[in-house]
């Protein structure tokens, strides 16, 4: 054991880190009733949004509102902060759906920092964790060699515990890149953590070195907006969580705006490429391939004329505006010219430069879906530390890994959300499944069932979990149960009610450019016409009776995908049954007949679950699947007979 000096204090768990996954950790477990203590290295970096000004995007809406569903805090402190709200691919269908919200960066900090501090069970503790204290695990129901049993701060005080959740972000030993100029911090400025990697890794645990960047923010009085095109938010806005009421998000926007670089743009960024970090080869991380650098984009997109640069304001009491779309890390001339090149910025005033930031994080395959370390008992980790990027991403891991914690203390069975249920399990599956080289970002393609997975029915599929975990109230799960029966009914009674073909109803169908009635039809057969709509056959419906929008809303979309939802769901059987075929956690691969080289060596260090994680696995192939059925039938077999 370490020495110990200075404060001794016992809690259930300890949050390491205050971020998006940090907070959303600590809260699951404080309401569940243990006694958590949340450590930052700057109490002002609670929920700290250093990079884009924005909550939701194109998948990273449906998280958000999963984590709302499941009882997380993000969807509601966005919904109080936000400046504009949109909804994205609403031309497309609603399996792409996806709510994006900007924020009042400071607004939203200090309303999650607001709700930390009156949670019960919550201590708020500004201090940089150094090591983590554990000892040999000779718990004979885990395959552990070792087990959490405190944490170490930098100034010596020891906080004793069961369990520890790293949310360290991109903190640890992280620095900042702007050209030549190096600089040995966190995001913003902030301090690094710059010695819990050491304890990590001489806890056997893998390390990584990953890159992100950010743009530049903007004097907004430099601009010329009258050269840009501006972008509103929705008319009618939709909340992210399904317990604000939807009139109190009907706020005044405020507009963000469009323009785009040009070839006088790129010609500055290929001249100066010698000068940029990532390609003078002075970063070492690997960055993000679908959220690049403008340096990147030139590159590797060269036949492009032009990308598209959105200027975001970053809060209604701020000048500042966030430069979306053009992360760099060149040096601060090269960016004033470079900016300067863009249509509206021609007299821009940079405010802060943009950056890289490199940072160490761990190899998530060191992970069971549950978020814990297959070799450290009571130790989980969510976010950016286990190779994510952004924030919606960590702040699921984080609510995840915390609940986790909290079932392992609680001596509750441990949550783990398969593909078919959410794009959490998505995300998480594809962390500690796949070999994943750069940070990871959620995106609709990497969901096989994402029309059963829509952000728009996340609380159906996912608040009855909420409920059971026990961070989901009696309150919002009756009115769970009461949308389900609305929506169930009103379902029904669509399919029974008929409609004649009277000329009043021909007529009806005429001027809505849809095909006449040769004989009756249901309300639910015109429903699935792309040229009506619920709303639209109200005329003909006059006996329907008043339901709330969001009823509405799943109403029209069961009626209209029922096809597509019944084929999916056949899939997700298929899937749920290479799910159920689990594999024992001390099975000898090494045992196992006709099993390639490469796939006993990919499972041996990755440990899969079951059947269908191991199919996922790259370098497994479906021969090597069916060997590994036939062998767990044959072990199941011997095991009865014993």
């Amino acid at each position: 054991m370490l020495k110990t000096s200075g404060i001794r204090e016992k809690v259930d768990v300890c949050v390491v880190g205050a971020g998006h996954a940090g907070c959303e950790a600590a809260l699951a477990c404080a309401r569940l009733g243990l006694e958590t203590v949340i450590f930052t290295v700057s109490v002002d970096s609670i929920a700290l949004m250093p990079c884009n000004p924005n909550i939701g995007g194109s998948s990273k809406g449906h998280l958000v509102r999963e984590l709302d569903a499941l009882g997380g805090e993000m969807g509601k402190n966005i919904d109080k902060t936000f400046i504009q709200s949109k909804m994205l691919n609403v031309s497309k269908g609603p399996a792409v759906h996806s709510l994006r919200a900007q924020a009042d960066k400071a607004e939203y900090s200090r309303a999650m920092r607001k709700v930390l501090e009156n949670q019960d069970h919550l201590t708020i503790k500004q201090a940089e964790i150094c090591e983590l204290l554990w000892e040999e695990n000779t718990d004979s129901d885990d395959n552990a060699t070792k087990k959490i049993v405190g944490v170490k701060t930098f100034t010596g005080a020891i906080y004793e515990c069961r369990a520890v959740v790293l949310c360290t972000g991109t903190y640890l030993n992280a620095r900042c890149l702007c050209g030549e100029a190096i600089t040995h911090t966190g995001p913003n400025g902030l301090m690094a953590a710059t010695h819990l990697t050491a304890s990590l890794e001489e806890m056997g645990i893998e390390m990584r070195r990953f890159k992100t960047g950010t743009p530049a923010r903007m004097d907004r009085r430099s601009i010329d907006f009258s050269k840009m095109e501006e972008q509103f938010g929705d008319e009618r806005v939709v909340p992210f969580s399904f317990s604000t009421n939807p009139e109190d998000v009907q706020i005044d926007q405020v507009s963000c705006y469009l323009t785009y670089t040009n070839e006088r743009t790129h010609e500055i960024i290929r001249a100066n490429l010698d000068r940029s970090p990532i390609y003078a080869g002075i970063i070492e991380g690997t960055g993000p391939r679908y959220c690049p650098s403008i340096e990147d984009k030139v590159v590797k997109f060269a036949e492009k004329e032009r990308h598209q640069v959105f200027m975001e304001p970053e809060g209604l009491h701020i000048n500042e505006m966030y430069v979306g779309g053009m992360s760099s890390s060149l040096p601060e001339d090269v960016q004033l010219a470079m900016y300067r090149t863009v249509p509206g910025l021609e007299h821009c005033k940079i405010v802060r430069n943009a950056y890289a930031i490199e940072y160490d994080c761990i190899n998530p395959k060191q992970l069971y879906p549950t978020l814990r370390f297959k070799d450290v008992k009571g130790l989980y980790s969510g976010g950016q530390l286990n190779g994510s990027s952004g924030y919606e991403e960590a702040a699921v891991q984080g609510f995840m890994a915390g609940v986790n914690a909290a079932m392992f203390l609680l001596s509750r069975e441990q949550i783990i959300l398969d593909r078919s249920e959410a794009y959490i399990g998505v995300l998480i599956d594809d962390l500690v499944t796949k070999e994943n080289n750069e940070p990871y970002r959620m995106m609709t393609s990497r969901a096989e069932y994402r029309l059963l997975l829509r952000q728009d029915n996340a609380d159906l599929r996912l608040r009855e979990k909420g409920y059971q975990i026990g961070l989901i109230s009696e309150e919002q799960y009756q009115s769970l149960l009461k949308k389900k029966q609305m929506i169930k009914e009103e379902i029904c009674r669509m399919k029974e009610h008929m409609v004649g073909a009277s000329k009043e109803n021909q007529d009806f169908l005429i001027r809505h450019n849809s095909s006449t009635l040769k004989t009756g039809s249901n309300l639910a057969e015109l429903v699935c016409r792309p040229e009506l709509s619920y709303e639209i056959l109200s005329e003909i419906d006059p006996d329907r009776p008043s339901l709330p929008a969001d009823v509405i809303e799943q109403v029209e979309i069961e009626i209209k995908y029922e096809g597509y939802i019944e084929r999916q769901l056949r899939q997700v059987e298929q899937f749920k049954k290479m799910e159920r075929k689990k594999i024992p956690a001390d099975i000898d691969y090494d045992s196992v007949p006709s099993l390639r080289i490469e796939a006993r060596q990919k499972l041996k260090s990755f440990h899969p679950m079951s059947i269908g994680q191991a199919s996922r696995i790259s370098g497994v192939s479906p021969a090597d699947v069916s060997v590994l059925l036939v062998y767990l039938e044959q072990y199941n077999r011997k095991d009865k007979v014993e």
